[in-house]
């Protein structure tokens, strides 16, 4: 049995296995992407130490760092989680593992747009992932919908391949980071990004193999190569419910100032829980909480 399994492998989840060996804790960390969605992620600019490191590189960093500390990892999806005498058993798709306690930090997927055409042309020009994606649209044009700082981002990434890049924002500006909404008006200002604001993607157009454009909800169409969608993301957080953990309205777990949830012996760190601020630096200091409650937990027991 271990003394601790943390469900998910992003910067939450690793940084809480870097404490919990330390406290040498017995410890499984069990994830479908090491590194988490970070990973797909070109440029990190604001991780302390580091200047400028993209997110595979960071991640591939804490995840070595949690190994060299004697961390079991598994690549592996959790399939349910269940509430146990000792502490909980969890499965995975084919096999199981038993915890004294829980770190749960299963993060997001990205929000589908859900329009005509998007589900027909995934993969064949609509993309969630410009870091992955980008280099296939060298010299065309694309468009990226979304208003945030992650459609910031990611516009600025398609510039260095595409020739033209229209983020389609439904509202009249874009809410990104001052540093970045800064960049995004330089490339406006280039001509390589051009803003269509007050719209939304009615349907992606296509030519049945690949797609070909948009129709905005204002009539208008765009000529497009390839479409990024950046429209926010859903909390992953069914294995919680699943356990009577308490969630919000947005679907997201509640915790405390120490990151512990409203059941015993399960913790809660990353963009799955109920804080504001959906950033990798405050997911790995929820991570490093979450350590610290579950071995004062047992230490209790």
């Amino acid at each position: 049995m271990y003394d601790l399994i943390i469900i998910g492998a992003g910067s939450g989840g690793l940084s809480a296995a870097v404490y919990a060996r330390r406290f040498l804790m017995k410890t499984l960390v069990i994830g479908e992407l090491m590194g988490g969605l970070l990973t797909t992620t070109h440029l990190v600019e604001n991780w302390p130490g580091e200047k400028s490191i993209s997110g595979t590189e960071l991640m591939n960093k804490l995840e070595a760092h949690a190994r060299s500390l004697g961390a079991e990892m598994i690549n592996d999806k959790v399939t349910s989680v269940e509430k146990k005498k000792e502490g909980y058993l969890i499965r995975t798709s084919d096999k199981e593992y038993k915890a004294k306690s829980l770190i749960i930090s299963t993060g997001t997927v990205h929000r589908e747009l859900g329009v005509k055409g998007c589900k027909k042309y995934a993969n064949r020009g609509v993309s969630y992932c410009a870091a992955c994606d980008a280099a296939f649209f060298k010299n065309k044009v694309v468009g990226v919908v979304g208003g945030g700082d992650s459609a910031a981002k990611e516009s600025l990434l398609l510039t260095e391949y595409a020739k033209k890049v229209y983020i389609i924002n439904r509202d009249d500006d874009l809410t990104a980071e001052p540093i970045n909404l800064q960049r995004v008006n330089e490339k406006i200002s280039e001509g390589a990004i051009k803003l269509v604001s007050n719209a939304e993607v009615k349907e992606v157009k296509g030519d049945g193999e690949k797609v070909t454009g948009v129709l905005l909800d204002n009539g208008k169409k765009l000529l497009l190569d390839g479409l990024f969608i950046e429209i926010g993301s859903t909390p992953q957080t069914s294995l919680a419910e699943s356990i009577g953990v308490e969630l919000n309205d947005k679907g997201e777990i509640i915790i405390d100032k120490l990151s512990r949830t409203s059941v015993e012996g399960v913790f809660a760190a990353g963009d799955c829980v109920n804080h504001p601020y959906k950033q990798a630096i405050i997911a790995s200091g929820q991570g490093v909480n979450a350590s610290f409650s579950a071995y004062d937990y047992l230490n209790r027991k």
